[in-house]
């Protein structure tokens, strides 16, 4: 049904809406971030009329970017002066968001985002309030879906704004510190014009002689969102005459499916988490394969907001290009995210953490921490301070497994016995070494060049395992065998060797 544009369906539209997500709370001081335009122009005079139905005291205020110059100035006048001549105290600051914007690296529009939020909810803090209250419409809310969809969002970005929220999910970095610890640690963020269009807004300044501040700023098309608001938007609007109010349902429903898979997640997070700590979060890499596609994202996703709180847009590539490696990547396999973040493959594990950060060495790899030790043919040798073990046997050629000559595991390796000089033994790497890595048509590399090559971590290079026979290497445990000790079409015997975990090889 078409909503009437008159000042009774605005009021009792933000009554339901403040009603239905309990946007208020009695006795408490409620900030409202208040910039003199026409939509908080609004909420300040709705929110005024209410007060007393809801028990909260108001407190509204205003930042000055220092953006605009004398019109900015104005604005801030304007502002004190009509909470002024309403009897609601107002509190102004001035912030320099170009200087902001160059120290931190970003662009305008997210370095005013920041400071906003960052004042609003530390006055909040200071009073002993609750909740800001911020003045986004319906209209805003088609915008910032429809922005997440064009970057590539996932179902957090698509669901747009909630009327409910926290100041401190909004990911300002430095701008504003860790809440405290306490009940009113944490700030609420509160919408409760998000289900009123701009339209409706306008009509309702005008019918109580509202005088709202013009801001310029806002049809400059070098903004992102203004381009969406003032070119694309009508342009859908020629395809679908209520574009708006399908992007509107769309995060309704999108939001509700958001809710179901948070709580699940909640319930997958520690069956799949191995450890985590504030520098690198390790996954159970079965686990984490064995989880539908869509829990994958959400967990990835969950670990990088974790190391990374100030993070706030995850561009969806990034999180499926990572979801590609962990699934089907070999040990040592590497995927980049935002932010300085690495996700590195073990054995077992999925490491998510920074690039410089060294991983703790855990036991997801076999390591060798001491040597020489003789490898019995056929036997088994475990390796000193680990759960690993290699294992040897001689059988014939006839008995290999279908698969043997694609190999899919590395941590089986297939030579031919007859070309290898007996007795084995396992050692660490030895100044000199080198090897002729299968693949690489017999050519001699040295080991620390091959170590390098196959993205070895520096600091795990001294423990990787090393078969040889007669001084020669003729396995890199878990990645490589020597092309001199390969099976040929002569092959009669081979040796199997196996690394395996001491529980898993028994």
């Amino acid at each position: 049904m078409h909503k009437r544009h008159d000042v009774n369906s605005l009021l009792e539209q933000v009554i339901a809406t403040l009603d239905d997500h309990q946007l208020l709370l009695a006795g408490d001081t409620v900030v409202l971030g208040v910039s003199g335009g026409p939509d908080s122009l609004c909420m300040l005079h709705v929110l005024r009329r209410l007060a007393g139905r809801y028990g909260v005291t108001l407190h509204a205020a205003h930042l000055n970017h220092g953006i605009r110059g004398q019109e900015a100035d104005d604005d801030a006048r304007f502002v004190q002066e009509l909470c002024a001549s309403w009897g609601i105290p107002c509190a102004v600051e001035h912030t320099d968001v170009p200087a902001l914007a160059q120290a931190r690296g970003l662009a305008i529009e997210e370095a005013a985002r920041r400071a906003r939020y960052a004042f609003l909810g530390t006055l909040a803090r200071s009073l002993g309030g609750q909740t800001v209250a911020v003045a986004h419409s319906a209209d805003d809310q088609v915008e910032t879906v429809l922005m997440h969809l064009l970057r590539g969002s996932g179902l957090a970005g698509l669901r747009g704004m909630r009327p409910l929220s926290w100041v401190d999910e909004l990911r300002l970095g430095e701008e504003l510190p860790e809440p405290q610890q306490g009940a009113q640690g944490r700030i609420r963020l509160v919408r409760p014009l998000l289900h009123v269009t701009r339209r409706e807004i306008e009509a309702y300044c005008v019918r109580n002689a509202l005088h709202p501040r013009f801001d310029r700023s806002n049809l400059d098309r070098t903004y992102y969102r203004n381009r969406l608001r003032y070119e694309l938007l009508p342009l859908l609007e020629t395809y679908n005459p209520n574009v708006r109010e399908v992007l509107r349902r769309t995060a309704e429903v999108i939001a509700a499916d958001y809710e179901l898979l948070r709580q699940q997640l909640a319930a997958t997070w520690p069956g799949v988490v191995r450890r985590e700590s504030a520098d690198a979060i390790v996954f159970g890499l079965s686990a984490l394969r064995a989880l539908p596609l869509g829990l994958q994202r959400s967990v990835l996703r969950e670990g990088i907001h974790r190391l990374r709180r100030s993070l706030r847009n995850i561009n969806w590539v990034h999180v499926d290009d990572a979801l590609a490696i962990a699934r089907k990547g070999h040990t040592g396999a590497r995927a980049t995210l935002p932010q300085g973040l690495m996700l590195t493959l073990g054995y077992d594990e999925a490491t998510l953490s920074s690039v410089d950060q060294t991983p703790p060495l855990g036991d997801d790899r076999p390591r060798l921490y001491q040597g020489p030790l003789p490898l019995p043919v056929p036997g088994r040798v475990a390796l000193p301070g680990s759960a690993w073990s290699v294992s040897a046997k001689v059988t014939a050629r006839e008995a290999l497994p279908a698969d043997w000559e694609t190999n899919p595991d590395p941590y089986i390796a297939y030579l031919d016995a007859m070309a290898l000089a007996f007795p084995l033994a396992l050692r660490q790497r030895e100044e000199g070494d080198w090897l002729c890595p299968l693949g690489l048509e017999g050519r001699r590399q040295k080991l620390r060049d091959f170590l390098i090559n196959a993205k070895i971590p520096r600091h795990e290079r001294a423990t990787v395992p090393l078969l040889v026979a007669g001084g020669e290497i003729v396995w890199v445990v878990g990645w490589r065998v020597d092309a001199r000790y390969a099976i040929t079409s002569a092959t009669t015997q081979v040796l199997v060797l196996r690394c395996a975990r001491q529980d898993e090889g028994k």
